[in-house]
């Protein structure tokens, strides 16, 4: 055996070889934790898993993933990040607000968590504004350019006066949302009317009062609410009311219009902050951070139907999406 290893540094040797060529590959093994299905959520974990691959890190060479979602509860979630731990995962990756914090709190600092679509980081108690997080978390986040977003929808109506939100009471991100655009409302012109759900079964309770009393609804980045966009859209194309996204794929899956991030964009960014700490730099070195990359997208299907006119004042800024068959 001596003889063997003697002949293999000797070959090293020659060739110029490193002798750390001779051990194998280090695999670090990661677990995503995903919340919610709908589109926005998957397009993250897909870019994030690009992230990951632009800095070296692809899944079947050296890195291997063990994907979980919990479709939206809350038990499923807290389990999934209790798996993770006793797993000893490498890393966390937890996305949307909900999965964020339980992952947080369940690795407790054992394990780091890298985090995406927290659209209140803060807010949510996993992160500070004026310094890396200590608790062994970094990650980042989807808040809405909520100023733009009435800017978009005062020139798509303008006659329009009360703006409605749809949300869940629980989502800390939802409520830090609303308060935002009940801040920013009246500089538009517009009054925010609030409609709050406890879960998805909600929904279809909650929305007809609300449409009576708006001119539209604009989406938060809300899990529960998202993950019923269907039901949503069922109500107010009923009643032609228009519906604002929060970002692209809902405007794909029948929203009017949005100004809103690109979460394969989100997803590389986190994927970049999480290949930083496989390279050995601290989670708690890392200040979390926000996607500044905004674009505005329409539904001409969606304009048509509501009989709503794109004005001339957009069409140079604006970018036409279809409607998902």
């Amino acid at each position: 055996m001596k003889r063997i290893v003697s002949i293999l540094v000797a070959l090293c040797l020659v060739l110029s070889l490193p002798l750390f060529a001779l051990s194998e590959t280090k695999v670090f093994k990661i677990g995503i934790a995903q919340f919610a299905n709908h589109p926005s959520l998957d397009n993250c974990r897909d870019g994030f898993l690009m992230g990951l691959a632009e800095a070296g890190f692809k899944e079947g060479e050296n890195l291997e993933v063990d994907f979980q979602n919990a479709n939206g509860d809350m038990g499923t979630a807290a389990l999934i990040a209790s798996s993770f731990v006793t797993n000893n995962m490498d890393l966390i990756c937890a996305i949307a607000t909900p999965m964020a914090t339980t992952a947080v709190n369940t690795s407790d600092g054992k394990i780091p968590v890298v985090y995406s679509a927290v659209s209140a980081p803060i807010e949510a108690g996993i992160a500070y504004a004026d310094r890396p997080f200590d608790g062994n978390a970094s990650g980042t986040s989807d808040l809405i350019p909520v100023k733009d977003q009435l800017k978009l929808i005062r020139e798509l109506q303008p006659e329009a006066k009360k703006i409605g939100l749809l949300y869940t009471v629980g989502e800390v991100n939802s409520q830090v949302q609303a308060g935002l655009y009940k801040e920013a409302a009246a500089e538009y012109g517009f009054e925010i009317v609030e409609s709050t759900v406890t879960v998805g079964a909600d929904i279809p309770l909650a929305l007809p009062g609300l449409i009576e009393k708006v001119d539209c609804i604009s989406m938060l980045t809300d899990n529960t609410v998202v993950q019923h966009l269907d039901l949503v859209l069922d109500q107010t194309d009923e009643k032609k009311l228009p519906v604002y996204g929060s970002e692209i794929e809902q405007v794909k899956n029948g929203c009017v219009a949005t100004v809103g991030i690109d979460y394969i964009l989100l997803g590389k960014q986190t994927g970049a902050i999480a290949a930083r700490i496989l390279n050995g730099e601290s989670a708690d070195s890392i200040p979390f951070e926000v996607l500044s990359e905004f674009a505005l997208y329409y539904n001409q299907e969606t304009l048509d139907n509501l009989g709503l006119t794109l004005p001339e004042s957009l069409k140079d800024k604006i970018s036409e999406v279809s409607t998902l068959q």
